[in-house]
C-alpha cells in the first residue's frame, strides 16, 4: 500500500491531480488509515497509469472515463472501445490539418516580412492580420 505522495512519485503525477482524479471519479477513493492517511493498492497504480497513457493518445478525460466505463461494462466489446478511438484519431487528424493550414499561413506572413529593421507602423504582418480582421468583418456583416 502505498500513501498518496508515493503514488504520486510512482506515476510521476502530483498529489493534487490524484485528488483531482478521485474527486472525478476517475480514480477509486482511497481507503484511510485511522490517522486519516490515504492509501492506495495496485490498482491505483494501474489506473493511474492507464489515465497518463491515454491522456499521452490525446483522449481528454471525458473520453477516459467513457473508457473506464466501458471497461467495466459487461455488456461493452472492442467495437466499442475502437469506435471511441477512431472517434479520437478522426478528431486529431482535423485537428492536425487545421494546425498545419495555420502554419502555411504564418510562413506566408513570414516571407512578406523580409526587412526586421522596418518601424512596427510599417509591419507587414501586422497589416496582414489587420487586412485579413476587416475582410472577415465585412464578410460577416454581408451574412
Amino acid at each position: 500500500m502505498l500513501t498518496i505522495g508515493k503514488l504520486a512519485l510512482r506515476v510521476d503525477v502530483t498529489t493534487d491531480t490524484i485528488r483531482y482524479y478521485e474527486k472525478e471519479g476517475l480514480l477509486a477513493p482511497a481507503r484511510k488509515t485511522d490517522a486519516g492517511y490515504r492509501l492506495y493498492d495496485d490498482a491505483a497504480i494501474r489506473r493511474l497509469r492507464f489515465i497518463k497513457q491515454a491522456q499521452h493518445c490525446g483522449f481528454s478525460l471525458a473520453e477516459i472515463r467513457e473508457l473506464l466505463a466501458l471497461k467495466r461494462s459487461d455488456a461493452a466489446c472492442c467495437k466499442d472501445v475502437r469506435s471511441v478511438a477512431i472517434g479520437k484519431k478522426l478528431h486529431l487528424e482535423h485537428k492536425i490539418k487545421a494546425l498545419r493550414v495555420m502554419s502555411q499561413a504564418l510562413s506566408e506572413l513570414i516571407m512578406i516580412c523580409d526587412d526586421e529593421t522596418k518601424p512596427l507602423q510599417e509591419c507587414p504582418i501586422l497589416a496582414a492580420l489587420e487586412s485579413s480582421m476587416e475582410k472577415q468583418s465585412k464578410g460577416d456583416r454581408n451574412d
